[in-house]
């Protein structure tokens, strides 16, 4: 959704009315993930629910749903029996879509929050998609307020609650509900969207790896910031996909900052008297990740300095060094495809062994 929100965003203003497909739930090896969307306005389309494989046929049941029914439905996409390459996924994945007609009077909101996302303000979108509710009804969850309404007053209040648990975590999904709001029941299926800010990914070392790291980082989705104490090194010329170049002693700029459980902190400059002073400071933060450059030598002299400034063994642990995961990497590239291989492996609790070795599900619910 958060891809195709400056495209839709322009037809919605423009008074167009449109199409909004989202794939809410998924099962066994769906290729993309709940959140992901397509829009369809008259011949024109954005962004993708399947990567392709059923693209066409939401396409046709989005037409239909802006030019003739103009109610929003849930529909069912998986492997067909009789031809698997018909409409269903060949990856053998199932999917569930819910295609609703989008215009300026349907959603009224989608403004403010398509200016809450590009100033990384977080907001959540909780829509119901199946039950004996008010199919379609819209209910806009921010942390401090909520506006729209799903029908009863306690099922709102339940959503809110689960929405701003979800809006933290960065979560999207389906929560159920019975149809009175009850959260013990499953009669009624509500889809919750969450835009939070992007995860920060702080890179501390203003050198060549620093470039790779900053700029895979970003392609993953991080609000990347480098930071380095020298200025003739830290400049945004050299880091051109790096959201913020920052010129501060890395222990003080990450003492200045909001870490969280999100937050991924990348050690590469491998010098002591930048190292241990920063990871004193990284290591008992929040953050999700402290990963630390340097070879086996290196990291052993930083782990004895680090005990000698009075970390504790459990605050070491939390310490990936060398950083990455083996894959033999050697130039600064390579090296950023280790370190991204770590934190994808870390996010949803990959084992890191090549799949052609491995039995079961290819897609993990998460650690």
């Amino acid at each position: 959704m958060r891809d195709v929100l400056p495209e839709i965003v322009e037809w919605w203003r423009s008074g167009r009315r449109f199409g909004l497909a989202t794939v809410v739930s998924t099962f066994s090896s769906a290729p993309r993930p709940p959140g992901a969307a397509m829009a369809v306005c008259g011949d024109e389309v954005a962004g993708s629910v399947s990567g392709g494989c059923v693209e066409g046929a939401v396409f046709e049941l989005a037409t239909e749903v802006v030019t003739e029914t103009g109610r929003p439905v849930l529909q069912r996409y998986g492997v067909s029996d009789d031809d698997a390459f018909a409409v269903g996924l060949t990856c053998g994945g199932i999917i569930d879509v819910f295609v609703e007609p989008v215009s300026r009077e349907t959603f009224p909101e989608l403004g403010e929050i398509s200016a809450a996302v590009e100033e990384r303000r977080p907001v959540a979108v909780a829509t119901i998609v199946s039950g004996p509710g008010q199919v379609g009804a819209r209910r806009i969850i921010w942390p401090d307020r909520s506006s729209g309404g799903l029908g009863l007053e306690r099922l709102d209040e339940a959503v809110d609650d689960d929405a701003r648990g979800m809006l933290a975590q960065g979560l999207t999904g389906v929560r159920h509900y019975g149809g009175q709001g009850e959260r013990r029941l499953d009669d009624l299926a509500v889809f919750v969207q969450s835009f939070a800010p992007a995860p920060r990914m702080l890179v501390f070392g203003a050198i060549d790896f620093a470039a790779a790291v900053a700029r895979v980082g970003k392609f993953l989705g991080y609000h990347v910031t480098v930071c380095d104490a020298r200025p003739v090194f830290a400049t945004a010329k050299r880091f051109p996909d790096a959201d913020e170049v920052v010129v501060k002693w890395p222990h003080d700029y990450l003492a200045s900052v909001e870490v969280d459980e999100r937050t991924v902190i990348c050690v590469l400059t491998h010098d002591p008297k930048f190292d241990v002073p920063l990871l004193e400071v990284a290591l008992r933060t929040g953050a999700g990740y402290v990963g630390a450059m340097g070879s086996r030598r290196t990291h052993d002299d930083r782990l004895a300095r680090l005990r000698e400034s009075g970390l504790t063994e459990e605050e070491l642990a939390g310490l990936r060094s060398p950083i990455g995961l083996d894959l033999g990497a050697r130039t600064p590239e390579e090296t950023a495809v280790s370190i991204a291989a770590e934190l994808i492996q870390l996010r949803w609790g990959g084992s890191g062994a090549p799949l052609s070795t491995t039995r079961g599900r290819i897609h993990h619910e998460g650690p």
